[in-house]
Parts: C-alpha cells; sequence; structure tokens
C-alpha cells in the first residue's frame, strides 16, 4: 500500500500480534490488570450502558466522545470529568465541551456499582476506557481488549482542552497536526473518526456548511445539494444552533462502514469528516476507500487505534489516585 494508508492492518491475526507486542512496549497497562480486585469490571460498565441505551440511543457515542476528549488534555487521566471546584477550572467549560459532552450521570451511575462491587478499586479514566469499547461493541462494532491500569489526574486544564481538542471546523492538515501531537498516526485519525458512524451532532457544529462557509455567501461546494437540502431544513438560519442530526445520514445508531461510504458520496456532516475524503491529495482519501469497501479492515483498525489513543500519557503506579467520586477530587 502507498501513503497514508501503508500501516493500515488487513487482518485479526495482525492485530493479535500486534495486541501482544504491545504489553512489552507499554508494560504500565495492560488487559487483565483488574483480573483479581475486580473480574466483573468489564460485565458491570456494559450492564449500566445497555441500561441507559434503553432510554438514549446517543448514548453509547457520547461516551466514546469523553473518551476521546479525556486523552487529548493531558492524557487519558479523567480529568475530563472533574467538576468546577475552588482548585478545579473544568474542562467541561471549555469551548469543545460546553453544552456539548454528555453522559457524566452514566459515568457516575458506573462508578457507583463498581464502588458497591469493588471499593476503591476501578479509575474513572479507566471507566472511560472500558465504557468506549462496550459502547462500539453494543452498537455491533468491534470488540478488543482494553489495556488497564490508568489512575485518575487530581487536576484539570480548561486552557488545554481549548487548544488540544479536534474542531469541527478544523482544515485536514490542523487535524493532522493534532492528532500527531499526541503522538497518532493518520490512519489514527481516519479510523478513529470513523466513531461519527453514529451518534448526534448539533447544527451549530455544521451550520457553517449550509449557508456561508468560509465568507463565499454560499454553501460548503463539498456536500451533496440533496444532503443540504435536507440539512438546510433540520437547521435553517437563525434557528436553533442545538437542534441535532444523526452524524450518518444512513445508520445512525450502526457503528459500521457507511461512514466513509457516506463521505465518498459528499455526505460526511462536519467539516472535519468530509476534509478526509475532498481534500485535494490527502493520503486520508486511500484510507477512507479501503474502510468503505473493507468494513473488517476499518473494524481492525479502529480497535488498533483506540488502544493507540487509550496509551496517551496515562498515570500509572503511585501518580494520580483512584478517585471515589468521578466529578471531584479525593478529599476536596
Amino acid at each position: 500500500m502507498k501513503g497514508g494508508n501503508s500501516n493500515i492492518i488487513a487482518t485479526g491475526v495482525v492485530v493479535a500480534i500486534w495486541l501482544m507486542g504491545l504489553g512489552s512496549i507499554n508494560a504500565q497497562l495492560n488487559s487483565t490488570f483488574y483480573a483479581s480486585t475486580c473480574p466483573n469490571v468489564s460485565s458491570i460498565v456494559s450492564g449500566v450502558i445497555q441500561t441507559a441505551l434503553q432510554s438514549d440511543a446517543r448514548i453509547g457515542a457520547s461516551l466514546v466522545r469523553l473518551h476521546f476528549h479525556d486523552c487529548f488534555v493531558d492524557g487519558c487521566d479523567g480529568s475530563i470529568l472533574l467538576d468546577n471546584s475552588a482548585s478545579i477550572q473544568s474542562e467541561k467549560d471549555a469551548a469543545p465541551n460546553t453544552n456539548s459532552t454528555r453522559g457524566f450521570d452514566v459515568v457516575d451511575n458506573i462508578k457507583t456499582a463498581l464502588e458497591n462491587s469493588c471499593p476503591g478499586v476501578v479509575s474513572c479514566a479507566d471507566i472511560l476506557a472500558i465504557a468506549a469499547e462496550a459502547s462500539v461493541s453494543l452498537a455491533g462494532g468491534p470488540t478488543w481488549s482494553v489495556l488497564l491500569g490508568r489512575r485518575d489526574g487530581t487536576t484539570a486544564n480548561q486552557a488545554g482542552a481549548n487548544t488540544s481538542i479536534p474542531s469541527p471546523f478544523e482544515s485536514l492538515s490542523n487535524l493532522t497536526s493534532k492528532f500527531s501531537a499526541v503522538g497518532l498516526s493518520t490512519t489514527d485519525l481516519v479510523a478513529l473518526s470513523g466513531a461519527h458512524t453514529f451518534g448526534r451532532a448539533q447544527c451549530r457544529t455544521f451550520s457553517n456548511r449550509l449557508y456561508n462557509f468560509s465568507g463565499t455567501g454560499s454553501p460548503d461546494s463539498t456536500l451533496d445539494s440533496s444532503y443540504l437540502a435536507t440539512l438546510q431544513q433540520t437547521c435553517p438560519q437563525n434557528g436553533s444552533g442545538s437542534t441535532v442530526t444523526n452524524l450518518d445520514v444512513s445508520t445512525g445508531d450502526t457503528f459500521d462502514s457507511n461512514y466513509y461510504s457516506n463521505l465518498q458520496n459528499n455526505k460526511g456532516l462536519l467539516q472535519s469528516d468530509q476534509e478526509l475524503f475532498s481534500t485535494t491529495g490527502a493520503s486520508t482519501i486511500s484510507i477512507v476507500n479501503t474502510f468503505s469497501s473493507n468494513q473488517t479492515a476499518f473494524f481492525e483498525n479502529f480497535a488498533s487505534s483506540m488502544i493507540n489513543m487509550g496509551n496517551i500519557s496515562p498515570l500509572t503506579g503511585s501518580s494520580g489516585e483512584i478517585r471515589s467520586n468521578c466529578r471531584k477530587v479525593n478529599g476536596s
């Protein structure tokens, strides 16, 4: 393979070999971390999410997003879960998160269930990692062995959240730079963007594409005309920016490869989605084509990319703490 898809994982065997090798590369985290201290952790997390899904079809995608927005700010340390306090400026109030991130109540429910079963054992950072995998699996997507052993941070970084988290309005070059800054590749970028195969987005995250894109006075030319008309009905000018619509126009609650087919048909909802396919000469185009035609390749790469993301600067050993309440630092 050429260009940006040269490191696409093609077979499950390769994934398995890669995962075994990862243990020696990053010995701090491992898939059996809670085997003796909280052996039912995965089933407890999955059970709470299954209950939540009965009344909120979006919750799986929202939980994946929490893990993503956590890891991009000073690593996967559960900092996004911290509320404001005398010493904490919450990341929840950063521009990429305010009135946007959701699922905190479900995380609280997971934490309560785990504290009842194995008190003081499972970190909030690990809860986000496990919840992301469970959410993807429950929506029909891949499963993977989540590497565990993260501890929780005792600080938040609101300013970092404002600058580090990728935005739906960004160019491909900016997106690539933000992923590279945390050690993630172009393939990771395309694979992780595939999480937009389920969930919703608010009109305010894409309405700029519908009427006056980049000050042109016209809609984004990369938007399919019939899709544009549908979106303009959903999000009229001067309408509510908080109205939501499916990120994936075809199968909004299912984890599949249709996201990439949508990009090929100029039906990517966010600018940051469509940029992956419509940026002339981009190495991401061939990866989109591969994932569109081969869902197995997408699933395998998504799983490995989630593991890569989960490995961003974890706190381990004696660093950080195991929060008893995910919303606040112990003793505060």
